[in-house]
């Protein structure tokens, strides 16, 4: 990647979660290899799809007692002092008309990969830009049923979710401070509307930005192996917190919460992989979840997870 980006030559890649796996394609392969983007900055999504179905869209959760294993071991660890902040998912197996194209075409989102007969995912979350030399990152770290009264002033005032908030834009404002000087909050607790076809929800987001470190510059490999995994999916403080979810997961998240970025030659664009839908031996399973801290009630939690189980066409 270092080596693409410092000749200043475009490409699209994409990282997993732990880091171990990690695709670069320059643009010339992206079809070849089956894979659609959509990005606001970069499409290789050319025709218009026409949906002409009623769409059937089933979610099995697994159950409470489930859910409920991994969040105590998350919980345990919290009250330890292990870690403040832990970002718990689950996988849910999902009945639905649509296929994984379909889903891409139709689903309305800042950023859109299919990839053939794997997966695709329609996120809302940017990870980090870089423009001329500044680098910008946005954690979204809260959301809620849009359909509340003052559901927004609601969530901005939410005491665990504003305590969650904080701890992921300390985190990020620490973790690009490894790559970035003069590194400061530009916009804070940031509200944006998502329209789901099951319901309308708000999430906050906060701007961070700095100037890429002398000895960064050009190199987006080194960049992305530095801030990776993405704080606002793992949680505070990152090894150990790591290590937590591995054990309460007890799932292999894959590419699911990691990140793929655009390229362009110049500036970069790139996002977290979430809300993402994972073909696995014929089966489709979502991928989603949420942020754990001391605050966290179990009922709301699993609610949460449920909550995010949707695809953004209306």
């Amino acid at each position: 990647m270092d080596e693409l980006s410092l000749q200043k030559v475009p490409y699209f890649f994409m990282i997993d979660f732990l880091a171990e796996n990690v695709e670069v394609y320059r643009e010339n392969e992206i079809e070849k290899l089956g894979l659609i983007i959509d990005f606001q900055s970069f499409s290789t999504s050319a025709q218009r799809h026409e949906l002409n179905k009623k769409i059937e869209w089933t979610p099995f959760p697994e159950p409470l007692e489930s859910f409920k294993k991994g969040f105590d071991k998350v919980q345990k660890n919290i009250r330890l002092g292990n870690s403040y902040l832990v970002n718990y998912t689950r996988k849910t197996e999902i009945q639905t008309n649509l296929s994984l194209e379909e889903i891409f075409h139709h689903s309305i989102a800042k950023y859109k990969v299919f990839y053939k007969d794997f997966f695709v995912f329609f996120s809302p979350e940017t990870f980090v830009k870089i423009i001329d030399g500044k680098i910008l990152t946005y954690p979204m770290k809260g959301t809620i049923d849009a359909s509340l009264e003052n559901a927004a002033e609601v969530l901005k005032n939410d005491k665990k979710e504003k305590a969650e908030h904080y701890t992921v834009v300390d985190l990020l404002r620490n973790d690009l401070s490894m790559v970035a000087d003069n590194v400061k909050v530009d916009q804070f607790q940031h509200i944006d509307l998502i329209r789901t076809q099951q319901k309308d929800l708000y999430a906050m987001s906060s701007e961070i930005s700095g100037n890429v470190k002398p000895e960064f510059a050009g190199k987006i490999g080194s960049i992305m192996q530095k801030l990776l995994p993405a704080g606002s999916i793992l949680g505070a403080p990152k090894p150990k917190t790591l290590e937590i979810i591995l054990d309460a997961e007890g799932y292999d998240r894959g590419y699911y919460t990691g990140v793929c970025g655009w390229f362009d030659g110049e500036n970069l664009d790139s996002c977290v992989m979430i809300r993402f839908i994972e073909k696995e031996g014929g089966q489709l399973y979502f991928k989603s979840g949420g942020g754990i801290t001391h605050m966290s009630k179990l009922e709301d939690e699993y609610q949460e997870m449920k909550n995010k189980i949707y695809v953004p066409i209306h």
